[in-house]
């Protein structure tokens, strides 16, 4: 079973809970499909019928909707050790819907496409500086990718559900980019700019394209891809600008207006560098990509994101004094601002993502130690800082994550469109 379901686990379900909230055939697809989905080995349906208390004449029938939508497909059964024709065990299939996440960051565009197991099976990447550009051409080049993107999953057999976009800013339930101060974006209302361009065909309950900010699609696909039991945690994006993502109990706390985890611009030197969200001494002015880079003697470089950290992992493998202080110095910022998260909101982890990802071996060290400086309960209660378990192309995978994890939670939706 594939990682990215790994903390969705299904314990059990009754027929009369299913009675209550609705539709019972919506409802026993959606227990059902949950229940393959988390599972760790391949279940039968008798083993379905009894973990979730419906008959197996139920499950029977509700499996065979889902084979026939190109949500479920059998497993070749294990080897039979005792009399009897071995069960065959059920898992989410591969050639049926599959979620597009696309990103626009300060210095690339991206499109990826997940299948419905979690396998991903494209990413695309374009490199430019897109602070000069306005949003109208960022988002025309964003869509001619993702067109290659939906093309390649056509090839494979795959049909998009839908679409997540991951914009590094204040993004409100509507789609309207607020503010995205490092890509000069400022009420950028991104569905009607795309509304020539669809990006997915809509289906029932799920819609075509959502908009999020950056480090909570992070988030949600580290909450399925990261260790099982990882349940809470801040999870930090280091790219030009510093995003995270809040999981509290296995659920994104987005906050009163949906626009939490903007850590980059907590301040970390009060009377600091100015920031261009118009603050002075933000996270990100020191801990920053383009900080980082001038620590290092690599300002002007003109590096992406993921090619950026590479040449800093290098240099740092290489023992180099001036990179190898300069991440020293940006954990030590880093470590100042999560330590105050970490202290007002209780978190046993720290997931370092995005650009950071490759520069967890040395912005680890000094991160926990101001954690174990200035967190109270640090003595007897460490926090786990490491590395995301989706690298650098976290936002992206998770967004297209999201959107097979819709169509894992209402699977009516995707039956009614394939017919």
């Amino acid at each position: 079973m594939t990682a990215l379901w790994q903390c969705q686990g299904v314990t059990s379900t009754s027929t009369a809970g299913a009675v209550r909230q609705g539709s019972l055939r919506e409802l026993n697809l959606a227990v059902v499909l949950r229940r393959i989905a988390a599972a760790d080995r391949p279940p039968s349906r008798a083993g379905i019928a009894a973990g979730t208390g419906l008959t197996r004449a139920t499950v029977s029938a509700v499996v065979d909707d889902l084979i026939a939508g190109r949500l479920v497909a059998e497993a070749e059964p294990a080897p039979r050790t005792g009399a009897g024709r071995p069960a065959r065990g059920l898992v989410l299939a591969s050639d049926g819907p599959a979620g597009l996440g696309l990103e626009v960051n300060v210095d690339y565009l991206a499109a990826c496409v997940v299948d419905l197991t979690g396998t991903v099976r494209h990413h695309l990447v374009r490199r430019a500086d897109l602070r000069p550009v306005s949003p109208a051409d960022a988002l025309e080049r964003l869509a001619a990718l993702a067109a290659e993107a939906r093309a390649a999953a056509v090839r494979d057999g795959l049909t998009l559900a839908g679409a997540a976009l991951a914009v590094p800013g204040l993004v409100d339930s509507g789609g309207l980019v607020r503010l995205a101060p490092n890509l000069g974006w400022r009420d950028v209302d991104v569905p009607a700019l795309l509304a020539g361009h669809p990006l997915a065909e809509p289906v029932e309950g799920i819609p075509p394209l959502v908009v999020d900010n950056e480090a909570n699609l992070a988030a949600l696909g580290e909450l399925h891809a990261g260790p099982p039991g990882s349940t809470s945690f801040l999870h930090i994006t280091g790219e030009i600008g510093i995003g995270a993502g809040i999981v509290l109990d296995g659920v994104l706390y987005r906050g009163a207006r949906g626009w939490s985890g903007e850590i980059g611009h907590i301040p970390v030197q009060p009377q600091g560098r100015p920031c261009r969200c118009g603050g002075q001494g933000c996270l990100e002015r020191y801990a920053g990509q383009e900080a980082v880079l001038a620590a290092a003697g690599l300002a002007g470089a003109d590096l992406p994101a993921d090619t950026a950290a590479t040449r800093l992992a290098d240099l740092a493998r290489a023992g180099d004094p001036a990179t190898l202080t300069a991440l020293a110095d940006a954990g030590t910022a880093l470590g100042v601002a999560v330590a105050g998260v970490v202290n007002l909101l209780d978190l046993d982890t720290v997931v370092l993502g995005g650009g950071y990802a490759p520069l967890a071996p040395w912005l680890r060290p000094p991160v926990v130690a101001e954690i174990s400086r200035r967190v109270l309960t640090a003595a007897w209660s460490p926090v786990t800082v490491r590395p995301a378990a989706l690298g650098a192309r976290s936002a992206a995978v998770g967004g297209a994550a999201s959107v097979v994890r819709r169509v894992v939670d209402r699977p009516v939706g995707w039956l009614a469109r394939s017919g």
